[in-house]
């Protein structure tokens, strides 16, 4: 039986055990923890070597430039695309209609977070890349590995042996994440048992709507990476939405662009033709800037708490928005509930109350789940419309 489907079946038993046990499904957390734990033991190695040997691979900085600017203007455009939809969603399905935001709510939720582009920008840059390692800082782990293979380049004769053992090493922790990636079917199964049983439930019946209104926010950003496919790549996105329900199941279950970056990656090369400069390169990169999920889930939230307080939008409410939650998703890539961290900065833009992100919270495990899964099809997405852009994806495996 094919992997994807094993994952899938784990999620419907873990949801009936959930429902099943309830709080004492909890138990079985402990299983997918351990999955999660291997998973983040081989993600730094992964993207060292990955980022080395793909960027070593390219040779040409200039051409590395190039395939870079592509790929950086190809995730803000689905960014905005996102926000868009999110925005727009709300606006029409009106989830926050007739629902009244407690008034208890000023102290439950932490209003003092602070952002700077400025500092973002100048946090990519390790001071201690040893530490970015041991920390999983995975945005200042790409950046040293663009950097050393840049410098392997330049070393001639001497850069082909670096390049070499870092392809080699890459070798082996593709076997790793092989062995590792069998266990998450298992995983799948404890994390949605436990999820489901702790607060499902409970979840599911209070903001029902807004997890419904997200579902079709989703579904319209998930059409749209099949259009950007069929229009820039010039083939069919059938293949693609396809081959991707492996990685997209690992994503669902464990709520971690990291988690199924490794299934991704392997996706990307074996099955969707993507080249090794696409898979190594442009899809981490993708995985530490672009989270089209969480900038559809900030537009909606917007929309939902100003709806809920009674505050009419403006046009230049909405730009306001759309520029936060862009930034917000740039910078909440790789973050633990990031929208609950960038939530108050959105909120706070256009003057609505950040008290809106205790009711959020709620939902906020049961949403992550679909965010992330979309914002890892993005990723994939954009790989293979620059590889295309490049003339390096193999149409016929593409295809197949």
């Amino acid at each position: 039986m094919q992997l994807w489907k094993k994952v899938l079946i784990g999620l419907i038993l873990g949801c009936a055990v959930g429902f099943i046990l309830g709080p004492q499904a909890s138990v079985l957390k402990p299983i997918g923890d351990i999955f999660i734990r291997l998973i983040k033991m081989i993600i730094v190695p992964l993207i060292l070597c990955a980022v080395i040997s793909g960027v070593s691979s390219i040779g040409e900085t200039t051409k590395l430039g190039r395939i870079g600017l592509k790929a950086a203007i190809a995730y803000f455009i689905t960014t905005i695309f996102a926000v868009c939809i999110g925005l727009g969603t709300g606006a029409l399905l009106k989830p926050g209609q007739g629902f009244q935001l407690p008034q208890d709510f000023s102290h439950s939720v932490s209003s003092s977070t602070n952002f700077s582009l400025l500092n973002s920008c100048l946090d990519i840059i390790p001071d201690n890349i040893f530490g970015a390692m041991s920390q999983g800082t995975i945005l200042q782990v790409v950046f040293f590995a663009i950097f050393a293979a840049i410098c392997i380049n330049k070393l001639g004769q001497e850069g082909e042996r670096v390049a070499s053992f870092f392809k080699s090493f890459s070798v082996l922790i593709f076997k790793m994440i092989t062995l590792i990636v069998q266990l998450s079917p298992y995983a799948a199964f404890a994390l949605t048992a436990a999820l489901v049983g702790s607060q499902g439930q409970q979840v599911l019946k209070s903001l029902s709507y807004l997890i419904f209104c997200g579902m079709v926010a989703f579904l319209l950003q998930y059409l749209v990476f099949g259009v950007l496919i069929r229009l820039f790549a010039k083939v069919s996105p059938i293949p693609f939405y396809k081959k991707s329900i492996e990685y997209q199941t690992i994503a669902l279950s464990s709520s971690s662009s990291k988690a199924a970056l490794p299934t991704t990656m392997s996706v990307c090369k074996d099955k969707l033709g993507v080249s090794q400069t696409g898979s190594a390169f442009i899809l981490p990169l993708g995985a530490t800037i672009n989270m089209d999920g969480l900038a559809i889930y900030l537009g909606l939230c917007a929309v939902f708490v100003a709806q809920a307080t009674g505050v009419e939008l403006t046009i230049a409410n909405y730009a306001a928005i759309v520029s936060t939650c862009t930034m917000g998703s740039i910078g909440g890539a790789g973050i633990p509930s990031a929208a609950l961290i960038f939530m108050p900065i959105v909120l706070g833009s256009v003057g609505l109350p950040v008290e809106g992100v205790a009711l959020i919270a709620g939902i906020d495990r049961v949403m992550d789940m679909m965010r992330t899964t979309i914002s890892i099809t993005g990723d994939a997405a954009v790989t293979v419309v620059v590889d295309a852009w490049e003339g390096l994806l193999d149409k016929k495996s593409y295809n197949a």
